[in-house]
């Protein structure tokens, strides 16, 4: 019979140290996960392993495969293991083409394309070898629908989608699973309140409240997007209710794609 019980499993999350990663790092430690914290911000994922029952912290740029292949080999020193891949590293840099640099384009299509390339290319072979696991990118609404002065990021997570389905035909006879998550705007991160807020606000020439109001009376449910709303579908897709599902790209938007 099927379980939602993830005790004893091993997961790998990158872009852990902060915001939505630690919350999903949070959440796997709370459903019994061994869990590695990947991050640029070394200090910051030290920082979220010491909250955990059983962690440890990687210094991992996601741009740099390298890295990943020696972070990939510490975590099987350690555990023996890799069951849950986390994607979910990732930056935005807003604008219209004529505004957005070459190079601000070119980042972050690196990190949020390329680093999810080069996550899974380190860490599937041990899951394969196992034969059993389940790999989740963290992706957008922006995978699925354009995002105005925002084709950067809304590229980079197309591409994530079409990654996905490539990579779960690759392994679907393996037993490895491979699916993303498509949420809606988390209007009450930090990524949001500190960032994003003052982006969309410039560059479409609204005060920041604005921007408030225009995204809320996009969503049916009238809400924001939380943590916990990702967590919980993390949570049925790392497990083995998800069994006979690869390749999706679930939405977690509150009606806003459907």
């Amino acid at each position: 019979m099927s379980s939602i019980n993830l005790k004893g499993k091993v997961a790998v999350v990158t872009g852990a140290s902060q915001g939505l990663g630690e919350a999903l790092a949070m959440r796997l430690d709370q459903e019994g996960c061994k869990v590695a914290v990947c991050d640029i911000n070394f200090d910051g994922a030290q920082a979220v392993a010491s909250k955990l029952s059983d962690a440890m912290a990687l210094a991992v740029d996601v741009t740099k495969y390298d890295q990943l292949e020696a972070a990939a080999k510490a975590v099987i020193e350690k555990w023996g293991q890799v069951d849950v891949l986390i994607c979910n590293a990732a930056i935005v840099k807003s604008g219209d083409i004529f505004n957005l640099s070459p190079e601000a384009f070119s980042l972050v299509t690196n990190i949020n394309l390329n680093g999810y390339f080069n996550t899974v290319k380190a860490f599937a072979p041990y899951m394969l070898e196992k034969k059993s696991g389940s790999i989740i990118q963290i992706n957008s609404k922006s995978g699925r629908k354009g995002s105005f002065k925002n084709g950067a990021y809304a590229a980079s997570k197309f591409g994530g989608v079409g990654l996905t389905q490539s990579l779960a035909l690759e392994f679907a006879e393996s037993g490895v699973r491979v699916n993303c998550i498509c949420p809606g705007n988390l209007l009450n991160s930090p990524l949001w309140v500190n960032s994003l807020f003052k982006q969309y606000a410039a560059n479409q020439g609204i005060t920041e409240e604005e921007v408030r109001a225009k995204y809320i009376n996009q969503v049916p449910m009238k809400r924001s997007c939380e943590y916990k709303d990702i967590e919980d579908v993390m949570v049925f897709l790392a497990s083995d209710y998800s069994g006979y599902m690869t390749g999706q790209a679930i939405n977690v938007t509150g009606g806003q794609q459907m």
